[in-house]
């Protein structure tokens, strides 16, 4: 298993471009099952999860399938399960692999689709679900449990193909759910209400979208903050582009509020390092709160804030496996169970060896790694790979020591 090798007190100046959205592409790509021919994609970016689904969607096309054992190694595969059910009123799929960030129940997606129609049954290979021949997928009025991004983009994609109008309540309002009703709407559906808490979806009786319009993937903007709080940490100066900062107020104003140099405009960021932080505490929230995405990459700016900081993660019970390398490395972190830390700065961080568990706890070690003394190598670099571009090479055009090592 290959592994990032990064030597430490790097300081960074240059600029980088943020690449297409990662979770935009995957729902956006799941939903050319929808259309009688396959759409056209741009700025899709070139990673390893993005690659799997292009894989598991060629052997559909072949097979009417879900190739099993590609889908399990990523979570996002679930999300041809709505449009595959939608078409061809049947779909097998396993259960969610991905990120091991803790249980991510998919009874809110279930529980649609049953409503919608579906018989579901369930075994130790995964789901099955099956319209019956008698019924047709009905469109319905149905309010999510808890707020998903995957359920909602599911349910909705799925609606697309239904008989009658389905509304969802308390649904996800992440920016992709708006660009995946953008992409659908301009292809002949009929989505309303997309990026706020109750979403219309206008069924069309099950005939297939014909292509008008290629999806342009918006950029991504977990990629544009994990590189807005490098650059607080290491940059003499980095500019950042090919972003919307509007996506990232929450994420933005915390790193301003602990003293960061940053300035925002409408498609750049330009941050620079300081010598002092103050300490912050945040909140994991959905849309437009703090993201959990940036929660490990946060830990680590707040590791060289002086004074104490508190991390409450409110999403997965399961993302603080990180703390262990930070503490490694130098860093005081409390754990107070699985959704609160307590960070104790400024520490200086030493190089180690860890291994990523997951693909934003990977990044963070890298940033933890940029600005510790010393040598670090992050190993499981796949678990990198499946969330970002070329790291590395993109990393080292802006000053980074990072080289890939077998």
């Amino acid at each position: 298993m290959a592994s990032f090798i990064v030597e430490g007190n790097n300081l960074l100046r240059g600029t980088i471009e943020v690449s297409g959205s990662k979770n935009a592409a995957l729902s956006a790509l799941a939903a050319g099952i929808l259309f009688k021919t396959f759409p056209e994609y741009f700025r899709v970016p070139d990673i390893e999860d993005i690659r799997r689904m292009r894989e598991l969607i060629d052997v559909f096309l072949e097979h009417k399938t879900i190739n099993t054992e590609i889908a399990k190694r990523f979570r996002a595969s679930i999300l041809l399960a709505g449009p595959i059910l939608a078409r061809l009123g049947a779909v097998s799929f396993p259960h969610p692999g991905g990120c091991l960030i803790g249980a991510r129940p998919i009874d809110v997606f279930l529980e649609g689709w049953r409503m919608m129609g579906a018989y579901i049954s369930e075994d130790k290979d995964g789901y099955h679900l099956e319209i019956s021949k008698q019924t047709s997928l009905r469109g319905i009025d149905y309010t999510f449990r808890v707020k998903s991004v995957t359920g909602t983009e599911s349910l909705m994609m799925t609606a697309v193909l239904a008989h009658g109008i389905t509304t969802l309540h308390n649904s996800a309002c992440e920016p992709e759910i708006k660009s995946l009703a953008d992409f659908l709407n301009a292809n002949g559906a009929v989505v309303c209400g997309a990026g706020t808490p109750d979403i219309v979806v206008k069924g069309n009786g099950g005939a297939l979208l014909d292509f008008h319009k290629p999806f342009v993937s918006p950029p991504d903007r977990i990629e544009t903050g994990s590189l807005a709080i490098l650059g607080s940490l290491a940059a003499d100066e980095l500019r950042i582009t090919q972003c919307n900062p509007a996506e990232l107020e929450a994420p933005l104003q915390a790193l301003n509020n602990a003293g960061a140099s940053i300035e925002v405009g409408d498609n750049w960021i330009i941050v620079k390092k300081s010598d002092c932080f103050f300490p912050v505490d945040i909140e994991t929230r959905e849309y437009p709160g703090f993201p959990t995405d940036l929660q490990a990459p946060f830990m680590v700016f707040l590791t060289q804030a002086g004074g104490t900081s508190i991390v409450r993660e409110n999403i997965f019970e399961g993302r603080m496996t990180h703390v262990p390398s930070l503490n490694a490395m130098g860093a005081r972190i409390s754990l107070k169970g699985n959704h609160r830390a307590v960070i104790e700065g400024k520490t200086p961080l030493v190089g180690c060896a860890m291994e990523s568990p997951d693909i934003r706890a990977g990044l963070a070690f890298i940033i933890a790694a940029s600005i510790a003394n010393g040598t670090s190598r992050i190993g499981n670099a796949y678990q990198i790979d499946r969330g970002y571009v070329a790291l590395d090479k993109r990393l080292s055009e802006i000053g980074m020591h990072i080289f890939r090592a077998d």
